[in-house]
């Protein structure tokens, strides 16, 4: 009988956490050396206020990057979201340094001090479904458009540096009600939540863990979620049990497709999508063409991905 682990034997892990790093730049080059000294691929980013990423490998070396981020000052209790992949998502090992581990453009915040309560994926639905209950999906455009959850707000942003000025534009919507706020896998609604809540509103909620954590706890059949959720990878998105979804990406636009997206005349495969078609010019798609056919020449011959790929 064949396993999951054989099916999958690829261990992807989504983690974060807010917390102080007093001279996270140290962290850099020991961290980047355990990750590529155990075949670890995918980004991790380092800041003032924490870390977050998602690195695919082994199990066992997952397990050990854990284990080592845990025995960091200010780590202990990482959150992080497992899942599985049949082939490595990632093509490179990255260890970054940043402003902000998630990019909001808002100065003096501290979620790890100020964020929203915490809602478990148990508990998520009960929430949301209340008329009182105003949901909010912090996630940007291009990811909303492929799944979401039943009633939920789409700001439509195209950086999460937007959301900040959407919140200001609806806050007359905000007051009075609850607010339950999601993303992927915890970090942007959760950083979300402590800047509404110096918003001065007092009933701010997050879903933990989310939408990742959601999907894989909450049985397909209960679930208010609608449609796959994309992730940042080479799976392009998850579904329920976090099972690998059936979007795809444009290669031209790196926007993520549905299937109904596929059966558009403006959709080719490596050169263009119905989201980028109007916004590029025959020379652009004639340039994609080539570097696709490129990327099946390497294919066919065995060789390494190519760059563009």
């Amino acid at each position: 009988m064949t396993t999951a682990k054989e099916i999958q034997p690829i261990r992807v892990a989504a983690l974060y956490k807010f917390a102080r790093l007093d001279g996270y730049e140290a962290l850099r080059e020991p961290l980047a050396a355990f990750c590529c000294g155990r075949g670890i691929k995918g980004t991790l980013l380092l800041a003032h206020e924490g870390i977050n990423g998602t690195v695919a490998g082994s199990e066992e070396a997952i397990a050990a990057l854990i284990d080592h981020l845990q025995t960091i000052e200010g780590l202990a209790g990482i959150e992080v979201k497992y899942s599985g992949a049949a082939d490595m998502p990632f093509h490179r090992m990255k260890v970054r340094l940043k402003r902000e581990i998630v990019t909001m453009g808002v100065d003096s915040l501290d979620p790890a001090t100020s964020a929203g309560t915490y809602v478990a994926p148990a508990d998520w639905n009960a929430l949301i479904s209340d008329t009182d209950t105003l949901v909010i999906d912090t996630r940007n455009a291009y990811e909303v458009s492929i799944g979401t959850f039943k009633g939920a707000v789409d700001p439509k942003t195209a950086s999460f540096r937007e959301f900040p000025a959407w919140i200001e534009q609806h806050r007359e919507e905000l007051e009075g009600r609850k607010v339950a706020m999601f993303c992927t896998g915890g970090i942007r609604c959760e950083k979300a939540t402590a800047y509404v809540k110096s918003l001065g509103f007092k009933s701010v909620f997050h879903l933990q863990g989310g939408i990742l954590k959601y999907l894989e706890e909450v049985p397909a059949e209960e679930s208010l979620w609608q449609g796959d959720c994309f992730v940042f990878d080479e799976r392009v998105s998850v579904s329920h049990g976090l099972a690998e979804g059936e979007a795809e990406l444009c290669r031209a636009c790196r926007h993520p497709l549905i299937a109904e997206d596929r059966y558009s005349p403006k959709y080719a495969v490596g050169v263009s999508c119905p989201h980028c078609f109007e916004a590029r010019t025959d020379e652009d798609r004639a340039r994609y063409a080539e570097r696709h056919r490129q990327v099946e020449l390497a294919q066919t011959r065995g060789s390494k991905r190519h760059i563009g790929s």
